[in-house]
């Protein structure tokens, strides 16, 4: 008799503890790092959208290296995590309902807001940049769909006016929350993972630091969802234009910047802008 022999364990099988590891800490750095800093900037909107929108005028310095930026340290690190927490979650059965301990909701609750972060970044990239920045997918695909409502040069003013919607606030509002909560308590596995914490006691101090972390970060990010959405109605969009122009102008005339429509928004932002102005008088 022939004895059929077990196919070989699979690539992740062979690779399980590495690829673990290195899920662990891209969903720190640089993930969880871009996170924090992204929120951080679009929370400077609540000082002004001045602040704002030199930030953005910062970041957009980069010039033709942005996207190979973006690529490298963000898209690419943000869909390894993705892909491999699928993996492991598509591996795992939750046990809350054996076990019903806090830490095992919270491991649920991990893959929950994993999951729902993955699909939140698609559509939070997809309606404020477009996904790929292409002519004709922008404006045969994109925006009539109402996507890529962004404009860089005028951040506070497209954004306020991309987030007028309840359904997109109410969106992003559940997103944002995903995002932190799975950042603050991965924070905290990633330190059993790593060996930082063992102890009982060490983990019930790391616990609360990172409970005190995700409360101030999801304040933050909240707090820079309602700003930009309070910049893009009334006045204070009609403030956020003035401003923007100005420093628009500024850059032109300095010689920083070179006129360019697409970033500027062009007449879309203007149009809405005149329709606030008409409601306000």
């Amino acid at each position: 008799m022939t004895r059929v022999q077990d196919s070989p364990p699979s690539f992740l099988v062979r690779h399980e503890f590495l690829i673990r590891r290195l899920h662990s800490l891209s969903g720190l750095v640089p993930v969880g790092a871009f996170m924090c800093v992204h929120l951080l900037v679009n929370a400077s909107v609540l000082e002004s959208p001045a602040a704002f929108q030199k930030n953005v005028y910062q970041i957009h310095s980069l010039g033709s290296l942005l996207p190979v930026v973006e690529w490298v340290f963000i898209f690419i690190p943000i869909l390894f995590h993705a892909i491999i927490g699928v993996v492991i979650v598509m591996g795992g059965i939750p046990n809350t309902g054996n076990y019903p301990y806090a830490a095992n909701r919270r491991y649920t609750l991990q893959r929950v807001t994993g999951m729902i972060a993955f699909v939140f970044i698609a559509i939070h990239v997809f309606h404020m940049h477009g996904w790929i920045h292409q002519d004709t997918w922008l404006e045969k695909v994109v925006r009539p769909l109402g996507g890529a409502e962004f404009h860089p040069y005028s951040a506070a003013s497209s954004a306020g006016l991309a987030l007028q919607s309840y359904v997109m606030v109410a969106i992003y509002l559940i997103g944002v929350l995903a995002c932190v909560f799975h950042l603050a308590n991965g924070i905290w596995t990633m330190g059993i993972t790593w060996g930082v914490w063992i102890s009982p006691k060490a983990q019930k101090r790391a616990s609360n630091v990172c409970a005190i972390f995700g409360l101030l970060l999801a304040i933050v990010g909240v707090g820079a969802l309602f700003g930009m959405r309070a910049d893009g109605a009334g006045e204070r969009l009609i403030e956020a234009r003035q401003v923007e122009d100005k420093m628009y102008e500024h850059k032109l005339e300095s010689g920083e910047l070179k006129p360019n429509e697409h970033k500027r928004g062009g007449g879309e932002v203007t149009k809405s802008e005149e329709t606030s102005q008409v409601s306000v008088e």
